[in-house]
């Protein structure tokens, strides 16, 4: 129970009279008046409804007799009965509900239906008449539904009333105790059912219809006690939740903001209840009158306690000099949000989202709430000035504000309880402003070491929101340390990756450095930090076998990264084991955890010519590795063979055992012969040459065919009969081989007799010397005789002979057959020329006019030879041979002329080298025979030309 004298008081709202909109002439600002005898009244749909209760709602109709001559004046003054509609235009309207009063109205919220009870004659005899204000009938709003409100047979006055927003549920309440439930669709009679709910002794006071999902509850409050039945459940079951109940209109039920709660003001107290209990209760004391609800806040129109109350039988309306209090209370932050006095308030209605309090004098008083930033303005100075914090949280939750504005008082509520050494309330309250606040504003507070706590527990919060930087997570975890807290630090690192909310390379790194190393390790395999992993089992914990089964379950990439990055290390302490390892990398690679079946993942292999450099040092392991990467992948990289030769040949070279000796030399040799050198011959050449590996450099040699180092090989180490092989296997291949045999036994000053014989006898079958070059060769070699080349002299003089003779009788020819030619040409330019063919050259049938003859000799029949012709002046049989002899003309003229170009390059040019090297690059030496077709006027241009051709064909015939 809450004392409300204990509460504080604002001003929430602003109070004004409602004036008189301003007529034509600009004038207004007066009072606006309700017209007299206004007795009930009700709100929504954009429109304050009011309703005349006739004679006994007018100004004085409670002060004694009235004359009858009084009664008319009134009567034709003010039609009784009416039902008045001001909508915020204040623009009034009305019409004529009941002839005589209208005792109760209500105003859906959702629905533009108004239901009324009031008298059409003397008596007790009330009726509902259901209104549809959307519909007119006669300019009136068209009445739906009319019947009478009587419970069973016997008449009673009618206390209250409420109709669900459903239009399926309205409950009467009367004077005698009863309460009759209407259900189903309350607009019409046919589509529903009338029945008596409740019976009892004491007038109903008050109802109220609770809709909370599919479960429909209606609240009855007497004078004397308040019952709760569920109207959705057959039979409709109800609970007394009290003995005591409360006056007229001094009931309500709350918005969602307090759960729907049905709120009953008695005298005392005012309680607060749910469908099947009482909740809180707040002691505010006084005389009743009015009790509503409105957006969060309880309204209460109480007797002012300077005067006495009067009443009828709840003792709740006074005489129109009362003075009566209107406050708005705020329960949930427990604070009055408005306190005014008014002379007797007929209602308070809420509508255009303000209060309208409606006084017995007919003025309207509008209460305005203010907006929720001056509000706050208002309260919070205050407030903070009475150090209040918890009110001006509660007030600005309330009333919405926003987070920034809601981080600004907790802020300030922190520094106050930091500044009075309330620094656990004080690290409470900064955590609230988390996400606003900026996070170095509070840790520079705490950074003292009495205060480590409250920054663990800041940061720890800064982490759970996950708004920590690395910084943030640096520093906690130093706390952490500093505290010792293992505990915490464990649960901190150990969350599920869902709910990490730090920066993970950031907490390894100060695990580390804190000596946390098996926490780091934990935190850095959970969440795949493989880098940090690693290096902290290898420079820190030493633990060599668990780095590189760690590295064995990694992803391909993963494992072939590390490996290259940490394999020296594993190399050197665990040899073996990181051997295997690197076999299984370049080969068929699964990770070792991998849950899939043979054959389910098809495994991946690394280049292993980049895992070399790891075996430095190792050369028993790296023989190891390349041998078996050679046996399981034929198609290695080429640097695994060329290290294995190396390798082998390394250890040929540094072997002293000729067993083993031997055996490496095979190894070597077999390697070299596998084919796999022939893109690195060089290398490969080199490597047995740094090694001496002599049967090596040969084959490479031979491979090569390099053939002139093979024999000087042999030269070298004066092997003659391996110089004379080599020259016999390879002289057909490069035939200077026998030149240089030649010349190198010239040399010798040994007597090579034999071996100069051998060489002088090839050479002279082949023609490779010029005799007088052999013989300035030998000249050089004191040791050879004459008599070594007299035979070789002898035969190549009677050659020479011969060859003489041959060219003699062919220029002889050749003149004979130009003194020939030459008596041809002159007889065919003196001399005519008889055609006497009788038959076509083409076709071989006799020839007919008209016909082509041709001083060669051919003729041809007209049609046939400019069918198959190609030139008018040419003769179609002899064309083919006389255009080769043309080109072979033109090649000779065009040689011609590159010669002397040759010729006057090569001696204008400085290098004269670079000159011929561009001519043999252009193939200018080379036998060709460049064949153009002849320009047809050149052929044709004189009998001379025709002539010349003539004497070229002979000429080419001849020989």
């Amino acid at each position: 129970m809450a004392a409300y004298l204990q509460w504080r008081r604002f001003v929430f709202f602003d109070r004004e009279t409602v004036k008189e909109p301003p007529g034509p002439d600009g004038a207004g600002g007066k009072p606006f008046a309700l017209p007299p005898g206004i007795a009930v009244c009700d709100s929504g749909r954009g429109s304050l409804v009011f309703g005349d209760g006739g004679r006994r709602g007018r100004p004085g109709a409670r002060r004694g007799r009235v004359s009858p001559l009084t009664v008319c004046l009134n009567r034709a003054l003010h039609m009784e009965g009416q039902i008045w509609f001001l909508p915020r235009s204040l623009q009034l309207s009305s019409f004529q509900a009941y002839k005589l009063r209208v005792t109760h109205l209500y105003q859906l919220k959702q629905h533009s239906i108004l239901v009324s009870v009031g008298e059409d004659e003397e008596g007790i005899n009330p009726l509902v008449k259901v209104w549809n204000l959307e519909k007119r009938d006669g300019g009136n709003p068209l009445c739906t539904r009319i019947f009478p409100a009587i419970p069973g047979n016997k008449p009673t006055v009618v206390s209250c009333l409420t109709v669900h927003e459903n239009l399926n549920f309205m409950a009467i309440g009367f004077a005698d105790g009863s309460v009759v439930l209407t259900k189903g669709d309350i607009t019409r009679d046919r589509h529903s059912k009338t029945q008596i709910l409740h019976e009892g002794s004491y007038p109903v006071t008050g109802l109220a219809f609770r809709q909370s999902g599919k479960t429909t509850h209606l609240f009855v409050v007497t004078t004397e006690n308040i019952q709760s039945y569920m109207l959705s459940v057959k039979d409709y079951p109800h609970l007394e939740l009290d003995t005591h109940g409360c006056g007229l209109r001094c009931s309500s039920l709350s918005d969602p903001s307090q759960d729907l709660q049905f709120i009953v003001a008695g005298n005392e107290c005012v309680y607060l209840y749910q469908p099947d209990e009482r909740g809180p209760c707040f002691a505010f004391e006084g005389q009743k009158l009015i009790v509503h609800w409105y957006r969060g806040y309880l309204i209460i129109v109480s007797k002012d306690q300077k005067t006495s109350p009067k009443s009828e039988f709840a003792g709740n309306e006074a005489q129109n000099s009362d003075r009566q209090v209107l406050n708005i209370y705020d329960l949930c932050n427990k604070f009055i949000a408005y306190s005014s006095i008014f002379d007797d308030i007929v209602d308070v209605l809420a509508e255009w989202g303000s209060l309208y309090v409606l006084t017995r004098d007919g003025k309207i008083h509008v209460l305005q709430e203010k907006d929720t930033q001056t509000k706050l303005e208002a309260c919070q100075s205050m407030l903070f000035r009475k150090n209040l914090f918890e009110m001006a949280i509660n007030l600005a939750k309330s009333h919405h504000l926003d987070s920034d504005g809601l981080s600004e008082i907790f802020r300030q509520y922190g520094d106050h309880l930091y500044n009075k050494g309330n620094h656990d309330g004080a690290i409470q309250q900064y955590i609230r402003t988390i996400g606003k606040l900026e996070p170095s504003y509070v840790i520079r507070k705490f950074l003292d070491a009495q205060r480590i706590h409250n920054l663990t527990a800041y940061l720890q919060t800064l982490h759970l929101q996950s708004l920590a930087n690395a910084d943030h997570t640096t520093l906690l975890l130093n706390c952490y340390t500093k505290l010792k807290d293992s505990s915490k630090l464990e649960e901190f690192i150990k969350t599920s990756e869902s709910e990490v909310h730090f920066d993970v390379e950031t907490a390894i790194k100060v695990l580390r450095q804190a000596g946390y190393y098996s926490h780091a390790v934990y935190l850095a395999e959970k969440h795949a930090h493989h880098e940090w992993y690693l290096k902290i089992q290898l420079e820190d914990i030493k633990n060599y076998q668990e780095a590189l089964r760690y590295i064995g379950k990694l992803p391909f990439d993963q494992a072939e990264s590390n490996m290259k990055r940490y394999g020296k290390i594993l190399m050197h302490h665990v040899p073996n084991e990181t051997t295997e390892l690197l076999k299984i990398l370049c080969t068929d690679y699964r990770p070792s955890g991998d849950n899939e079946g043979p054959g389910m993942l098809e495994g991946k292999k690394a280049n292993s010519e980049e895992f070399i450099p790891v075996f430095a040092n190792n050369s028993r392991e790296l023989k190891a590795f390349l041998e078996h990467m050679t046996e399981v992948q034929a198609d290695s990289p080429q640097g695994v063979y060329d290290t294995l030769l190396e390798l082998r040949l390394q250890n040929w070279a540094h072997e002293q055992d000729e067993q083993v000796k031997e055996k490496l030399h095979n190894e070597a040799l077999t390697l070299l012969k596998s084919g796999r050198f022939k893109t690195v011959f060089d290398k490969a050449l080199v490597l047995c040459q740094m090694h001496n590996f002599k049967d090596g450099v040969l084959y490479l040699y031979e491979q090569g065919k390099l053939f002139q180092q093979i024999m000087h090989y042999h030269m070298q180490n004066e092997q003659y009969k391996k110089v004379i092989e080599v020259c016999e296997l390879y002289g057909d291949q490069e035939a200077c081989l026998w030149e240089q045999a030649l010349g190198y036994f010239a040399r010798k000053e040994e007597d090579c007799k034999e071996y100069i014989a051998a060489v002088l006898k090839h050479i002279e079958n082949k023609n490779l010397m010029p005799p007088l070059l052999v013989v300035q060769t030998l000249a050089h070699n004191s040791t050879a005789t004459l008599s070594v080349i007299k035979d070789y002299l002898v035969n190549k003089l009677q050659k020479q002979s011969r060859q003489i003779e041959q060219d003699e009788q062919r220029i002889q020819k050749y003149r004979e057959e130009t003194t020939r030619i030459r008596r041809e040409i002159e007889e065919l330019k003196a001399s005519p020329k008889i055609f006497q063919k009788t038959k076509c050259s083409i076709c071989t049938s006799a020839l007919e006019l008209p016909s082509v003859h041709f001083l060669c000799g051919h003729s041809f029949h007209q049609h046939c030879f400019e069918s198959y012709s190609e030139s008018d002046s040419e003769c179609p049989t002899c064309m083919p041979e006389n255009r080769k002899v043309m080109d072979m003309i033109r090649a000779q003229e065009q040689k011609r002329d590159l010669h002397d170009q040759f010729q006057h390059q090569l001696k204008c040019s400085n290098d004269g080298f670079s000159v011929v090297a561009d001519y043999f690059g252009r193939g200018v030496f080379n036998k060709l025979t460049l064949i153009t077709d002849l320009p047809s006027g050149k052929a044709a241009a004189t009998i001379e030309a025709g002539l010349q051709r003539e004497l070229l064909i002979h000429t080419k015939r001849s020989t």
